[in-house]
C-alpha cells in the first residue's frame, strides 16, 4: 500500500518557478506529479501536469483530471468515488487506491493547490476538509496503507528458545496483512533466520520440549504461507529440508507427532532403474520428491483463505519437474540404455516393470513443459524408438506392465496421432496383423478384466482419436485419411468387430451379461462414429459383412442401454439418407427387429419407445420414399393401431400420395394447373409469403401444408374446382378395402419378410393408447372431415389436422 513505501519525491524539489505549457504561463498551485505503485512496491513517475476537478459525463461524477504540461495529453482521469479512502500526507501529497493492487499519488508543487483539491474531494464525500483521511478504516491492512510512507522495516525478536512464542505470534499476526508479510519475508531472508530456527529445533528435540516444538510448527507453517521463492530455496536445500519436515511433524492439534522423516529415510526408497551419473540431477529428483511429499502429505489442507498462499510452492515443484525432464532428455546414454533394457527379452519382469513405470512418470512430467519443449521431448522419444518398444511391452503377459504401457501410449496419441498412424502403417508391411500395435490395443480393450471397463473406455477414446479424420493431415501428394482408413479397414476392423459378430449368430445375443453388454456398447459407439465420419470405407464394410443385421440382434438384449446403442447405430445410417444403405435395409428386411422391439416394449412411455418413434418420424418428415413404401407395405398391420402419435398414419399418407403419383403420371402437371387456378383472389391482395407458398414444390411440403391431391379421374376442366370432394369419396372407398390392398400390394415376386404380419389381437391392444389424440376429427385414420369439401376454409382445416404431430 502507498502508506508503507518510501514517499514519492516532492515536486517542488524537482522544479523551480512556474511551469510553461504550450508556450504560456501556467498556475503553479495546481502543478503536480502523478505516481503509481509498481509490483516491487516502488513508486513510478507517470509525468508532470496540472490537476483540475470537474464533472465527467462518461464517468457520471466529479473527477480528478491531470493534463501533461508537455503536450496537454491526459495523464490521469479518476472519478472521486464516495467510498474510496483518500489520505492527505505531508501537506502536499494525496494518496488513494484506485483499484485492488493499483495505488495512486498526486504530489503537489504548492500546499495551496493540494488544499484546494482536498476540499473538492471532501465536498464530494461529505467530509470536513480538516480531516487527513476521508473514510473510516476497514481493518489493520487498510490502516497501514496510510501510515507515513517512509515507515521502517520489521524487526524480528532475537532467535532464542525463550522467545519462540513471541516469534510465533509475530508470524501469525503478519499473515493477514500483505505489507507486513512482505516485511517479515524480507527480514527472514536478510538475517539467515530460518537456519537459526532449525538449530533451536534440534535443541527442543534433544530436550523433548514439546511446547517449543509446537511453536516451531506454527512458525514454519506460517513461513510457508508467506509464499516466497527465496525462503523456499533455503528451506528446501539439502541441509535444511529434513529439519523443516521435522518441525512439521509436531502439529499441536494432533495427540501424537507424525513420523514423516522416518518414512522418507527408511520406507521410501530411491530406485535408479538406470544409474544417473549427474549428481545435480540426482539431488534435484530427491528434492522434488520431498517437496511434493510436503505439499501432499505434510502440510495441512489449506483453507479457502490460504489456497492462493501456496501458489509459489506449486510453481517450485513445477519448475523442478521441467528441469528434470530437460536434464534427462539431454542425457542420450541414459535414454539409450533405458530403451535397450525395455525391449531386451533377457530383462527380468520386476526390472521391466520398474523401467516402464519410470517411463510413464517421465511422460507425465513432460505435461508440465511448454508446447515447443514438449515437441522436442516427444521427438526425442520417437527417435529413440518408443513405439516399437511399446509394441513389445504390450505383447507381454504382465498386466501391470501392459497397463503402464497403455498410459504411455495415451500420452503419445494425445500429443501426435499422426506419428502413431505413420508408425503402424509402416510396421504393417513387415508384421502380421496379430502383432500390430493398434490390434494389440484393441485386444487389450476387448480383454479388459475391470468390471466397470475403465481401461477399455480409455482405449476406445484413443482409437477414436486415431480414426478421426478431423485430426488427419492432407499433403500435396497423398492424404493421410485415404491411406490410414484403407489400412485400418483392411488390417484392424475385423479385430474390433469380432466380439460383436461372435455374439450375434442367433436371434438373441449369445452372451448377455453386464460386462459383455458394456463392451459391445463401446464397440457400437465407435462404429457409429465411423458411420458418421468415414463415408465409403464403413459403407462397404457394413454391406459386405452384413453388420447392421448383426447389430440389430442386440435389440433383443435385456440391457436397455445396449438395445438403444444398436438403435442409435441404425438411426445414424438412416440419417445419411444414402440409397445404398436404404436398399440394403429393405432387401434384408432390417426394420423387423426394430418393430419387434417396439411391440415388445408395449405401451410403456420410455426412451426406447421415443427413440423408435423418432426414427419413423424422421423417415416421414424427410420423405425418404423408398423406406416409407417398405415400412407401410411390410409392417403397416403391426403399426396401424398406434394412434397416440400420428407418425405411422402420417407415413401411410405419404405412401398413398406416392402411389397416386405412380398410378397417374399426369398428376404432376395437373397439380401445377391446380396451383394456378385454386382459390385465386385479386393478385394484388396476395402477399409475398403466399406467392412463395404457391410456388413451393409440393414434394418439399409438410403434410399439413400440402393440399390433398385430386383423384386420377379429374381430367376435365369442369372438374378442376372440385378435386377435394372426389378425393374424400375415393378415400372412404379405399379405407374400407385398405387391409386387402395392403396385403397384396407390391409383394408379388419379392422375397416375403420373415416377419409375419399376423399379430395377435392381444399385442395390438397393448399398443392402444388412452391419448385423446386419436379422437381428433381430422386425424388421418378417420373416414370423414368436417366442412363442405369445396370451401377453402375446410381444406386448410382438414389438412392441418392431417399433419403428423408427434404428441403424447
Amino acid at each position: 500500500a502507498p502508506g508503507q513505501t518510501p514517499a514519492p519525491p516532492a515536486i517542488a524539489s524537482q522544479s523551480g518557478g512556474c511551469g510553461v505549457a504550450g508556450g504560456r504561463m501556467t498556475d503553479t498551485r495546481r502543478r503536480v506529479k502523478v505516481y503509481t505503485l509498481n509490483e516491487d512496491r516502488q513508486w513510478d513517475d507517470r509525468g508532470t501536469g496540472h490537476v483540475s476537478s470537474c464533472y465527467v459525463e462518461r464517468l457520471k461524477g466529479m473527477s480528478l483530471l491531470v493534463r501533461a504540461e508537455s503536450d496537454g495529453s491526459l495523464l490521469l482521469e479518476s472519478k472521486i468515488n464516495p467510498n474510496t479512502a483518500y489520505q492527505k500526507q505531508q501537506d502536499t501529497l494525496i494518496v488513494w487506491s484506485e483499484a485492488e493492487n493499483y495505488d495512486l499519488a498526486l504530489s503537489f508543487q504548492e500546499k495551496a493547490g493540494c488544499d484546494e483539491i482536498w476540499e473538492k474531494i471532501c465536498q464530494v464525500q461529505g467530509k470536513d476538509p480538516s480531516v487527513d483521511i476521508t473514510q473510516d478504516l476497514v481493518d489493520e491492512s487498510e490502516e497501514e496503507r496510510f501510515d507515513d510512507m517512509s515507515s521502517p522495516g520489521l524487526e524480528l525478536p532475537s532467535c532464542e528458545l525463550s522467545r519462540l512464542e513471541e516469534i510465533a505470534e509475530l508470524v501469525a499476526s503478519s499473515l493477514p496483512s500483505p505489507l507486513r508479510r512482505e516485511k517479515l519475508a524480507l527480514a527472514l531472508e536478510n538475517e539467515g533466520y530460518i537456519k537459526k530456527l532449525l538449530e533451536i529445533f534440534h535443541v527442543c528435540e534433544d530436550l523433548e520440549n514439546i511446547e517449543g516444538l509446537h511453536h516451531l510448527y506454527e512458525i514454519i507453517k506460517g513461513i510457508f504461507l508467506l509464499n516466497r521463492t527465496a525462503l523456499f530455496e533455503v528451506m528446501f536445500s539439502e541441509e535444511c529440508i529434513m529439519d523443516v519436515i521435522g518441525c512439521l511433524e509436531y502439529d499441536p492439534s494432533l495427540s501424537q507427532s507424525r513420523k514423516h522423516r522416518e518414512f522418507l529415510t527408511k520406507t521410501a526408497k530411491f530406485k535408479e532403474v538406470i544409474p544417473i551419473s549427474d549428481p545435480e540431477l540426482k539431488q534435484k529428483i530427491h528434492q522434488t520428491y520431498r517437496v511434493q511429499y510436503i505439499q501432499d502429505m505434510v502440510l495441512p489442507t489449506p483453507s479457502v483463505f490460504e489456497e492462493n498462499m501456496l501458489s509459489t510452492l506449486h510453481s517450485f515443484i513445477f519448475f523442478n519437474k521441467v528441469e528434470i525432464v530437460g536434464m534427462l532428455q539431454e542425457d542420450e546414454k541414459f535414454l539409450t540404455d533405458l530403451f535397450a533394457q525395455l525391449t531386451d527379452e533377457a530383462t527380468d519382469e520386476e526390472k521391466r516393470q520398474e523401467l516402464v513405470n519410470f517411463l510413464k512418470e517421465f511422460c507425465a512430467f513432460s505435461q508440465t513443459l511448454q508446447p515447443q519443449n514438449r515437441d522436442a521431448f516427444f521427438k526425442t522419444l520417437s527417435n529413440m524408438g518408443i513405439l516399437p518398444a511399446l509394441e513389445v511391452i504390450l505383447g507381454m503377459d504382465d498386466a501391470q506392465v501392459r497397463s503402464a504401457a497403455t498410459d504411455i501410449f495415451s500420452y503419445l496419441v494425445e500429443y501426435n496421432p499422426s506419428m502413431v498412424r505413420e508408425f503402424v502403417m509402416q510396421e504393417a508391411q513387415q508384421n502380421d496383423d496379430d502383432i500390430l500395435l493398434i490390434n494389440l490395443i484393441i485386444e487389450h480393450m476387448i480383454c479388459d478384466t475391470d468390471p466397470e471397463l475403465g481401461g477399455a473406455v480409455l482405449l476406445m477414446g484413443l482409437l477414436r482419436t486415431l480414426v478421426d479424420p478431423e485430426n488427419m493431415l492432407a499433403t500435396a501428394n497423398k492424404t493421410e485419411k485415404t491411406e490410414f482408413l484403407g489400412f485400418f479397414y483392411k488390417h484392424c476392423m475385423h479385430v474390433l468387430t469380432a466380439p460383436l459378430l461372435a455374439n450375434t449368430t442367433e436371434d438373441k445375443p449369445s452372451k448377455d451379461d453386464f460386462q459383455t453388454a458394456q463392451l459391445l456398447a463401446l464397440i457400437l459407439e465407435l462404429l457409429t462414429f465411423c458411420v458418421e465420419h468415414h463415408t465409403y470405407h464403413i459403407k462397404n464394410y457394413i454391406i459386405n459383412k452384413d453388420i447392421l443385421r448383426r447389430v440389430l440382434v442386440l435389440m433383443a438384449s435385456k440391457h436397455a442401454f445396449l438395445a438403444l446403442c444398436a438403435l442409435r447405430f441404425k438411426r445414424k445410417i438412416i440419417g445419411l439418407k444414402d440409397e445404398f444403405y436404404n436398399r440394403y435395409i429393405m432387401k434384408s428386411f432390417l426394420f423387423e427387429p426394430v418393430v419387434k422391439a417396439f411391440l415388445n416394449n408395449g405401451s410403456r412411455y420410455n426412451l426406447m419407445n421415443s427413440a423408435i418413434i423418432e426414427m419413423f418420424e424422421f423417415i416421414r418428415v424427410e420423405d425418404i420414399k423408398s423406406l416409407t413404401a417398405h415400412v407401410i407395405e411390410n409392417y403397416w398391420k403391426a403399426l396401424e393401431d398406434v394412434d397416440y402419435v400420428q407418425t405411422f398414419k402420417g407415413l401411410k399418407l405419404r405412401f398413398e400420395q406416392q402411389r397416386e403419383r405412380q398410378d397417374n403420371p399426369k398428376l404432376d402437371s395437373m397439380r401445377s394447373i391446380l396451383r394456378n387456378h385454386r382459390y385465386r383472389r385479386d393478385a394484388r391482395t396476395l402477399e409475398d409469403e403466399e406467392e412463395m407458398w404457391f410456388n413451393t414444390d409440393e414434394d418439399d411440403m409438410e403434410d399439413g401444408e400440402a393440399v390433398v391431391p385430386p383423384s386420377d379421374k379429374t381430367k376435365n376442366d369442369e372438374d378442376i374446382m372440385d378435386p377435394i370432394s372426389k378425393f374424400m369419396e375415393r378415400k372412404k372407398l379405399k379405407e374400407s378395402e385398405e387391409k386387402e390392398v395392403l396385403l397384396k400390394t407390391n409383394l408379388s415376386g419379392r422375397q416375403s419378410p420373415s416377419f409375419k404380419l399376423s399379430f395377435s389381437s392381444g399385442t395390438k391392444s397393448n399398443l392402444t393408447s388412452q391419448s385423446s389424440a386419436s379422437n381428433l376429427p381430422g386425424s388421418p385414420g378417420s373416414p370423414g372431415s368436417p366442412g363442405s369439401p369445396g370451401s377453402p376454409g375446410s381444406v386448410s382445416k382438414s389438412t392441418s389436422q392431417m399433419a403428423a404431430i408427434t404428441t403424447k
